[in-house]
């Protein structure tokens, strides 16, 4: 499992579902709805995606998706 930056962690925590499946899922949805010119949060969002895709449920449930307000 490849590690997630601090931006791919915010961005999880805040379409976090509770699910891998679900967190998938509300990114992808999210992901519709970007202009062609929010280029780095479309790049964000598709790395997030796919090292989503490469982990088990397990990996997702052993992330601690809350925010860090402190960084």
């Amino acid at each position: 499992m490849g590690h997630f930056t601090f931006e791919k962690m915010n961005l999880m925590c805040i379409y976090n579902t509770g699910t891998r499946a679900g967190l998938m899922e509300s990114l992808t949805e999210m992901r519709g709805y970007l202009s062609p010119e929010e280029t780095e949060l479309m790049e964000l969002t598709d790395s997030a995606l796919h090292k989503l895709r490469a982990m088990t449920d397990a990996e997702f449930d052993s992330l601690e998706l809350y925010p860090d307000f402190d960084e």
